[in-house]
């Protein structure tokens, strides 16, 4: 196969991914803001607890940090897709079920512009929605239900400044609807349905630096830092109603643009590392989001979302005995944690999440191709009142295809 008709292949796969990609969710707690957030991480990063601002690497692709492109050498090509299953147990009082989602998670893909550009395109979840639940009124009862979710479709380069020191950016455009649900059935009455829509079309920038420094043979430390700046969502929301009892049309009681009335606020992360040539690397991520600056509008018969400043600490390595070996001592060993202060808040209470992942890195014979299966286990709940505890069980499986597709045959 050729190199035109390969990348033929990888743009027809984002073309799939982009009909595909799915919501990863279902947690209650996805019903207030834009949903669960993602920190585009791979499969790989997702199996050290989500690290990678200060991550470089030339054999896998770090869209955490857009800097990171400017490490692939000339002559590969790098894609890398992931797929997510996830066991939901949530327990709340009493009561306890269980329920699982997942889906395709995203699609990734890095090519060489010259020595010093390295270039990414994919798609990426921006936020994911899912989750229903009810509860009985007096005469009647009371269902609330969500669906959705922002992808994210982007493209970036990074160009290799001076040894060590590299400058890229993301731009991505932002696509997606995020449905809520309220149904209303009364006994012997009329059952109404008020349907949420926010629509989101929009772009948005992100910038990232990375820096190594060599400390001693084979040792390296490591910085990196990235920058997206806040703004307000281009889209439009609405509010339907629909009579579930008569065929009459439904009725918009709301229809608003989102600009000036829902917007992203700035987000900063800082991260630094050790490497120990191929075999070790530790690395210490931080994530900070003023959402307390950031807006979004209450809609009719639907109440608007308190934010909580978001902040995330994470801390993940990786080990590989020997690039050459047996089987065993090729493949690469993960180990990572994080602790989350999510953006919302319920009734004073702030959500938070922690937890705990681990992984190996399998290594394909004959090829410098990598198969990634994670385990994460994570605990979601409000603070200080719990509410809902959610525990979450997720195995995750990454495919890293890395091709000399710009190699020249000298002899066919």
């Amino acid at each position: 196969m050729n190199i035109n008709s390969r990348l033929v292949a990888a743009i027809a796969a984002a073309s799939i991914a982009c009909a595909t990609l799915c919501a990863q969710t279902t947690s209650p707690y996805s019903r207030f803001g834009f949903g669960t957030l993602s920190d585009n991480a791979t499969s790989a990063q997702r199996q050290m607890g989500g690290v990678g601002y200060a991550l470089g690497s030339g054999r896998s692709i770090n869209v955490m940090n857009p800097a990171s492109y400017s490490r692939i050498d000339s002559l590969t090509f790098l894609f890398d897709m992931g797929v997510d299953f996830t066991i939901f147990n949530r327990t709340q009082g009493d009561t306890r079920f269980s329920d699982n989602g997942g889906g395709l998670e995203y699609v990734t893909m890095q090519f060489p512009i010259s020595k010093r550009i390295g270039a990414s395109f994919g798609l990426l979840p921006f936020s994911s929605v899912g989750y229903a639940f009810g509860s009985e009124i007096n005469n009647g009862s009371y269902t609330q239900q969500g669906s959705g979710g922002i992808n994210q479709l982007y493209v970036g380069a990074a160009y290799n400044i001076v040894n060590g020191l590299s400058a890229g950016f993301n731009f991505s455009y932002l696509f997606g609807t995020n449905n809520n649900e309220v149904y209303i059935n009364p006994d012997g009455g009329y059952s109404a349905l008020f349907r949420q829509e926010l629509q989101v079309r929009d772009f948005r920038v992100q910038f990232g630096l990375q820096y190594e420094q060599k400390i001693a043979a084979d040792r390296y430390i490591g910085v990196g830092l990235v920058f997206a700046p806040g703004k307000d969502l281009l889209g439009s929301g609405r509010v339907i109603k629909y009579d579930v009892s008569s065929d009459e049309k439904p009725d918009t009681l709301q229809d608003i643009s989102l600009r000036r009335n829902f917007s992203l606020p700035t987000t900063w992360g800082v991260g630094i590392n050790y490497r120990h040539s191929g075999k070790l690397l530790v690395e210490a991520d931080f994530t900070y989001q003023p959402w307390t600056k950031a807006r979004f509008a209450e809609m009719s018969d639907f109440p608007t979302t308190v934010y909580a400043d978001r902040w995330k600490v994470a801390l993940g390595t990786q080990f590989r005995p020997r690039e050459r070996g047996s089987y065993f001592q090729a493949m690469t060993y993960r180990l990572g944690a994080f602790y989350n202060r999510d953006y919302i808040t319920i009734g004073g209470n702030h959500v938070r999440d922690y937890g705990l992942a681990c992984g190996f890195g399998f290594p394909t014979y004959s090829t410098k191709s990598i198969i990634n299966l994670g385990f994460e286990y994570r605990r979601r709940q409000a603070h200080p009142v719990a509410m809902v505890k959610e525990n979450y069980f997720s195995i995750t499986l990454g495919i890293n295809f890395n091709e000399m597709w710009f190699h020249k045959r000298k002899i066919d």
